[in-house]
């Protein structure tokens, strides 16, 4: 009898995850393993980074921000975000995780950020995970759109780069080579802060 239960409770989990992969990425799947994103976990502490190199990260970070905002390269907001990944995930060079205080206690969003992630790294997407999202949103231009707060939980950085206007075209590799360095330490989304001004 606990076994019929636990088989039902398995099933109905099974039918919701899927319901709920098709509501945010909509499409073909023939990508998505459900088991890859079962087996996931919001944070991975592995791997220690100094000081000073997570300062460098930060600050190439915000150089391929503020270069990708003007040529209109950065996709904002956890939707938006899933939309794109979905449309055209070849266009995509980096994902940003963005989390405030008390956002580990919201069960929607780290849903959406276990799925966001098993897309991206299924799909060889770097990603890293912003710890100060007040700073995050500053670079993007303050964090309103049309006088409506801005979703910052997920931003992306699309093709066209690097940028002609005179930003340093290795920031992006600085960012790709620290992700790639951090997934070979089994640290698949690295956590840095953005430096402050």
């Amino acid at each position: 009898m606990q076994s019929d239960l636990y088989a039902h409770q398995e099933s109905e989990l099974q039918i919701w995850k899927r319901k709920f992969i098709s509501t945010v990425f909509p499409g073909p799947k023939e990508n998505f393993s459900l088991d890859f994103i079962c087996n996931m976990t919001f944070e991975e502490s592995s791997g220690v980074q100094t000081s000073d190199r997570m300062d460098a990260v930060g600050k190439a970070l915000e150089e391929v921000l503020s270069a990708a905002l003007p040529q209109g390269c950065i996709t904002v907001g956890v939707y938006e975000a899933a939309k794109s990944l979905n449309a055209d995930p070849d266009n995509v060079v980096l994902c940003l995780l963005a989390t405030d205080e008390g956002d580990d206690r919201d069960v929607a969003l780290q849903i959406h950020f276990t799925l966001i992630r098993a897309f991206c790294c299924e799909n060889d997407i770097n990603i890293l995970r912003v710890k100060n999202m007040r700073r995050l949103a500053e670079i993007l231009g303050g964090g309103k759109q049309g006088g409506e707060p801005m979703d910052m939980h997920c931003v992306l950085v699309t093709n066209p780069y690097p940028s002609t206007s005179g930003n340093d075209p290795t920031a992006l590799r600085k960012v790709n080579y620290f992700c790639r360095e951090s997934r070979s330490q089994d640290q698949w989304v690295p956590a840095i802060n953005l430096p402050e001004r």
